[in-house]
């Protein structure tokens, strides 16, 4: 597997995350490695949880730790930063198929991995972020959670309920300077996407649906992901960023 890498803030951030400490859930593939890539080259400490060991990552001097959201996480067996300055939630999953299709079952396990795996891991790391007095979370959305799609209904239902936490504990924790921001993309190019970018025909169907005509890189969610992180960014709590080639905003016609 080849690790993106990204050159993007690096410059900038240097003062900033040389010495703090992150975890990134499902950090091993696709848009999560790609954060991952870019605290590293930023200076921070990067511990990746995830099913399988991310070797590359490791190699750059990432930590890891084998963690399935989908189960209870066992805080006892991980060690968890005493202080924790951010916390990225990147698990994902592309259900697709018609509302008749798509069984009870999907429904639940795509809720399950993205909304309550993301309480899981919040509620065994809650007190290192809260001790960090300023820490940043960011979960993943989609593009479909607010733009009608044919074909989403379970993962867009799973992401729209993402969305509905993250403002919820925006709320809740403001007192404490935790922040909860979520970076909402459209289809992007990563393992968990290749089968819907299989072949030339694919990929520049999926260009065209876009104003800005391509499909989105796993860099360009990381960026995104990690100004959210930046301390420098530390007024902003609360909203969806769309980072989907224009998707949800504009029309492309």
């Amino acid at each position: 597997m080849t690790i993106p890498r990204s050159g993007r803030y690096i410059h900038d951030m240097n003062k900033n995350l040389t010495g703090k400490n992150y975890i990134v859930v499902g950090g091993s593939s696709g848009i999560g490695a790609a954060t991952v890539t870019t605290l590293l080259d930023a200076g921070a400490s990067v511990t990746v949880w995830s099913r399988s060991e991310p070797a590359e990552l490791v190699s750059a001097g990432a930590e890891w730790a084998a963690v399935d959201v989908t189960e209870e996480i066992d805080a006892t067996s991980l060690a968890i930063p005493e202080v924790l300055h951010g916390l990225v939630y990147a698990p994902g999953s592309i259900n697709l198929g018609s509302f008749r299709q798509l069984k009870p079952q999907v429904y639940l396990d795509d809720f399950n991995l993205n909304v309550v795996g993301a309480v899981r891991a919040l509620k065994v790391t809650m007190p290192a972020l809260s001790a960090a007095e300023g820490a940043s979370v960011v979960f993943f959305g989609t593009v479909a959670a607010t733009v009608g799609m044919q074909f989403h209904a379970s993962i867009a239902s799973a992401k729209a309920a993402l969305i509905g936490l993250a403002k919820t504990l925006a709320a809740e924790y403001a007192a404490k300077k935790i922040r909860f921001n979520v970076v909402s993309p459209s289809l992007t190019d990563t393992p968990m996407a290749a089968r819907l970018l299989r072949d030339d025909k694919k990929r520049a169907a999926a260009a065209e649906r876009h104003p800005l005509q391509r499909v989105g890189a796993a860099e360009d969610i990381a960026s995104t992901a990690v100004f959210f992180l930046d301390p420098d960014n530390s007024w902003i709590t609360g909203p969806v960023i769309g980072v989907d080639g224009g998707l949800s905003a504009i029309s492309g016609l």
